[in-house]
C-alpha cells in the first residue's frame, strides 16, 4: 500500500520519521541510517549515506542537511539544488525529494560542513501487503562517544539561522 503526496498538497513528515530526525536524544538513533540519492554531472543516480547526525527536522516539512565538503553528494546537490532521501523505518519505507538551498557558512565550528535549507517537494510512504520490512540500513559506529558528540555538534550548527 503506497501513500503518495505531490507538488500543491499538504507535504509532512510522517510522525515517526519527524521523531527520527528531530535531532533529539541521538545516542538513541545512532544505529539508523539514510541513503540520500542526488544526480552526477553525468546523469547518473549517486547514492551516498546519511546518519542522524547529519539532518534536523526543524519541523516536519522543513529540515536541514550537514554534508561534508567537497564529496560528490555536495557537488551535485549545490548544481541541481534536488536531492532524495529514503530511509526504512518502523516497518515503511519513505522515499521524500528535497528541494535544498545553501545555508550561510559558519565560521566558528569545529566540523566544517556544507548546510542546506531542504523543503520537502514530494513523498511517498511504502508498506508491502505481502512481506514485512523488518529492517533498513543499520550502522554500528566504531567510536560512538566521539562520533555522537560530532553529531550533536553538527545538528547544533544546523539549527543556526
Amino acid at each position: 500500500m503506497m501513500k503518495e503526496k505531490g507538488e500543491n498538497m499538504n507535504l509532512e513528515l510522517a510522525t515517526d520519521v519527524y521523531e527520527l530526525l528531530n535531532g533529539k536524544e541521538i545516542v538513541n538513533k545512532q544505529h539508523e541510517a539514510m541513503m540520500l540519492l542526488t544526480v552526477s554531472e553525468d546523469g547518473w543516480p549517486h547514492t551516498a549515506m546519511i546518519s542522524v547526525g547529519e539532518i534536523v527536522a526543524l519541523n516536519r516539512s522543513e529540515l536541514r542537511l550537514g554534508l561534508w565538503p567537497d564529496t560528490s553528494t555536495t557537488k551535485n546537490i549545490i548544481r541541481t539544488k534536488k536531492a532524495t532521501l529514503v530511509l526504512f523505518y518502523k516497518g515503511k519505507a519513505h522515499y521524500i525529494r528535497l528541494s535544498l538551498e545553501k545555508l550561510r557558512e559558519l565560521a566558528e565550528t569545529p566540523y566544517k560542513r556544507e548546510r542546506f535549507a531542504a523543503r520537502i517537494t514530494w513523498l511517498r510512504e511504502d508498506i508491502a501487503k505481502y512481506a514485512d520490512i523488518t529492517s533498513g540500513v543499520t550502522i554500528e559506529l566504531k567510536n560512538s562517544e566521539e562520533v555522537i558528540e560530532r553529531w550533536n555538534r553538527t545538528i547544533e550548527d544546523l539549527l543556526q539561522p
